[in-house]
């Protein structure tokens, strides 16, 4: 994910949000633009996030617009360590265009851990 920025607050924990990604594969596959519907809240001493896509009528430039199916997000503070956390998230993202199957699976695998990798480092630099 290289952006992530929020279109408009609606009121207490929701909001729609803009996430693009970079070009993958040597920009065989395009950046990647998701307009999300995003609610979150307290569950159980952590967080719960939910989101889908929603239309939106301005896509960036350079862009393919994605789509989210309905997804979620825990982060539940570990009981024995309460400050970690196990994070869970599921997601069915459909990035459209027009890609080999193959080809999206591999791209969509190195980004869900670079995007692992990036939470780990701006969760550490928050702790300094």
């Amino acid at each position: 994910m290289t952006t992530m920025d929020i279109i408009k607050d609606l009121e207490q924990g929701c909001c729609v949000m803009r996430y693009t990604t970079a070009g993958q594969l040597l920009n065989i596959i395009s950046p990647r633009e998701f307009i999300d519907f995003s609610s979150t809240t307290t569950y159980e001493d952590g967080l719960l996030t939910c989101g889908v896509s929603i239309e939106h009528e301005v896509v960036g430039p350079h862009c393919v617009r994605g789509f989210n199916h309905p997804c979620g997000w825990f982060c539940v503070p570990l009981q024995n360590n309460p400050e970690h956390s196990f994070l869970t998230g599921y997601i069915q993202t459909d990035l459209r265009g027009m890609l080999p199957h193959g080809t999206v699976d591999l791209a969509m695998a190195g980004s869900l851990v670079n995007f692992y990798s990036d939470l780990s480092k701006a969760l550490k630099k928050t702790e300094t």
